[in-house]
């Protein structure tokens, strides 16, 4: 049985709950190392009224504080980043065979002058390379060549060198047949009409990529208007909320979060702290739980 090490996220947000609820499931798909020491245990475990369950193995990641339920918090926001730094060293060590993330809160790693945004840019920096981010379910997953930047520089970004390499180093993590590829502009442009980055970059990019394969992999670039209604169940999205939009709409609660490219396997839920939720034993555990799967291979 492999050994997943639980990174536990922000402690004022639905993380440990989700982990409370899940393990009698999750123990039995893998081992999982929970990121977090006895003493927030015991207050998160008292604060919800659960009992910790005996076979509940910790990694004590140190580190003493009150939690805030729904509360943006310097604290609470380094707490999920040391735990989220131990479940690294303990992959790099080769103790666990992969990371499961629970959700940090931006803004509470914001007030620690953490210098990254997420999770999968604390990746890159540390394993060196250019860590893609997935997000999905076995019906329709969606890969994002632009992240979490703003809009008004997504099309300065969409260049055809950095396609080509995104678009190899995609098809290498997952091995598809046919993977699809959206257009930046509306109607993919119109021939140029709405702007020309299919033209100019996409396209071209699309067509090297395959050469260099030696098959038709890439297909499109696709009106992102009407491909959800019938996508590949692979497909990259030219920015964010172009792909996430019709993923979410579609497949919320059981949409994971997959970082490819890199030595270690690292899954997420693909939801947020829920600060309004925080607490009151609401939190839905589905999206865990698939995240879970993936590591063995059940939800690919």
């Amino acid at each position: 049985m492999k050994k997943i090490a639980i990174s536990i996220g922000d402690l004022n947000g639905i993380g440990l709950e989700i982990a409370l609820k899940s393990h009698e499931k999750i123990k039995k798909l893998v081992k999982p190392i929970y990121c977090i020491n006895e003493y927030m245990l015991n207050q998160t475990s008292n604060l919800l009224n659960r009992k910790i369950p005996k076979d509940f193995e910790i990694y004590p990641t140190a580190g003493k504080f009150e939690i805030k339920p729904g509360k943006n918090d310097f604290q609470a926001g380094l707490y999920s980043f040391n735990s989220f730094i131990d479940a690294i060293n303990l992959a790099k060590k080769n103790s666990v065979d992969g990371i499961c993330t629970l959700p940090i809160n931006k803004e509470s790693w914001a007030i620690t002058n953490i210098k990254y945004h997420g999770h999968t840019e604390v990746l890159r920096d540390v394993f060196k390379k250019h860590a893609i981010m997935m997000l999905g379910c076995s019906e329709m997953f969606v890969s994002l060549f632009t992240e979490h930047i703003p809009i008004k520089d997504i099309s300065k970004n969409i260049q055809k060198d950095k396609l080509v390499s995104f678009f190899i180093d995609f098809y290498n993590a997952v091995k598809a047949d046919k993977i699809g590829v959206l257009a930046l502009n509306p109607h993919a442009g119109d021939g140029g009409i709405l702007g020309d980055e299919e033209i100019k970059e996409i396209n071209p990019a699309i067509k090297e990529a395959n050469k260099i394969l030696q098959k038709e992999v890439f297909k499109g670039p696709f009106v992102p208007d009407t491909y959800f209604v019938n996508p590949y169940q692979y497909s990259i999205a030219m920015y964010h909320d172009q792909g996430l939009i019709p993923l979410k709409a579609k497949y919320f609660d059981k949409s994971i979060n997959v970082s490819l490219n890199l030595p270690i396997l690292r899954t997420s839920v693909d939801h947020g702290t829920a600060f309004d939720i925080a607490y009151q034993n609401k939190a839905k555990i589905e999206s865990y739980i698939e995240a879970i799967k993936y590591h063995i291979g059940e939800e690919k």
